[in-house]
């Protein structure tokens, strides 16, 4: 393992109560974070977890159990979970309210993914040894939901691209005859085919925007045995571990580009217990939190991660964008991905006077970039990004 102690990040606390919290859900630019625990609390931010306020609970009723996993659309505004005791919730007003209409009946609802747009999503049967079950998909926000072709199995993680079309779903549990799958599909979960991955305790996956670059991460090779970090490049066509120490990995969120990781570890069993990356697993910082890493997240730029356990932390830095440029005879299309902090487009003519763009800059939501397009004219121009 590369890890550089001595740069580790800075890590604080947030206001959130204590919890054994479950899951944490952010929107792209990481200032709208859902927060969800087994007790049942649901707590919401919408200032990158300054502050966080507690969300009426979608039915007061002991039977429901917990939360589990939950799912959050770019903007924050839609939502999707499930809870111990089989439920699937939807949100579409940032938790405000919430529904739970024609679910099927299954034993126990797993992990749960959604497009950008959040009007594509997947709920999958299983996780924690709970009996298999399938995949399942909705179109329209949770009001219907339709078993796709994906074969019975203990699923243990789910991941999307961000336009929906490709998704990525991961099994894995000891003593059970369905362990250490990896199934893809890159139609929206019609059809779902194997890859060829190690066969491993698979607890947790992510996906890149554009779906090409995966991560995933197995709590164990047995019970006693720590698991590894596998990423791919193609989709998941081909899988190979990473240069992170083995460990008992529990959860793992991908930057849009894929090339910042945050991997989450077992609370009571690893130390330190989160780790993350900015070159796509070839390096890594270790972080000592004894008090995080059951869930992680991470903005769509890397800038804001948030890891809870019993505790919510986060480190937010400032990324510098990339800004593209995409020309055709007509137009100008200047694109970068959606930012954790404020940027400003600016133009210049000549390098030495700047001014504001005014065009205001429109998400796109199957690659998480924020767009401008200009008309062209004659004569050269620059442009740049700069902090307001």
């Amino acid at each position: 393992m590369t890890a550089h102690f001595a740069c580790a990040q800075t890590w604080m606390q947030t206001s959130a109560p204590s919890e054994t919290w479950s899951y944490i859900a952010s929107s792209a630019d990481g200032s709208r974070l859902i927060a969800v625990g087994l007790n049942w609390n649901c707590y919401v931010s919408t200032n990158s977890g300054s502050t966080w306020t507690p969300i009426i609970e979608p039915q007061s009723n002991s039977s429901v159990g917990g939360w589990y996993y939950m799912a959050s659309s770019a903007d924050g505004t839609k939502l999707l979970g499930t809870t111990v005791s089989s439920s699937i919730f939807v949100s579409t007003n940032s938790g405000m309210t919430w529904l739970s209409n024609n679910i099927p009946s299954v034993t126990y609802w797993g992990p749960v993914a959604m497009s950008a747009d959040g009007t594509k999503m997947v709920a999958a049967v299983g996780g924690n040894g709970h009996p298999p079950g399938f995949v399942y998909v909705s179109t329209n926000w949770g009001v219907s939901w339709n078993p796709t072709s994906a074969p019975t199995n203990v699923w243990s993680g789910l991941a999307s691209s961000a336009d929906g079309s490709k998704l990525v779903a991961v099994t894995g549990y000891p003593g059970v005859p369905f362990t250490g799958l990896i199934y893809r599909s890159t139609n929206s979960g019609t059809t779902w085919s194997q890859v060829a991955a190690p066969s491993k305790w698979w607890y947790s996956v992510a996906s890149s925007a554009d779906g090409t670059k995966l991560a995933a991460v197995n709590y164990a090779e047995s019970n006693q045995v720590p698991g590894h970090v596998f990423i791919s490049t193609n989709s998941g066509s081909t899988w190979v571990s990473n240069s992170l120490a083995a460990g008992f990995f529990r959860t793992v969120s991908l930057s849009a580009d894929g090339s910042k990781i945050v991997v989450g570890g077992d609370l009571n069993i690893n130390n330190p217990n989160v780790w993350t990356s900015t070159d796509f697993g070839v390096t890594w910082v270790s972080n000592n939190m004894f008090n995080a890493g059951s869930s992680v997240v991470s903005s769509a730029d890397g800038g804001k991660l948030f890891a809870a356990g019993s505790l919510i932390y986060t480190s937010q830095s400032t990324q510098s964008p990339q800004l593209n440029l995409t020309p055709s005879p007509a137009n100008l299309t200047l694109a970068w991905t959606v930012p954790s902090t404020n940027f400003v487009l600016q133009q210049s003519t000549n390098l030495a006077s700047w001014t504001d763009v005014t065009n205001p800059p429109v998400l796109n939501l199957t690659n998480l970039q924020n767009q401008v397009t200009l008309s062209t004219s004659n004569g050269s121009g620059f442009y740049r990004l700069k902090t307001p």
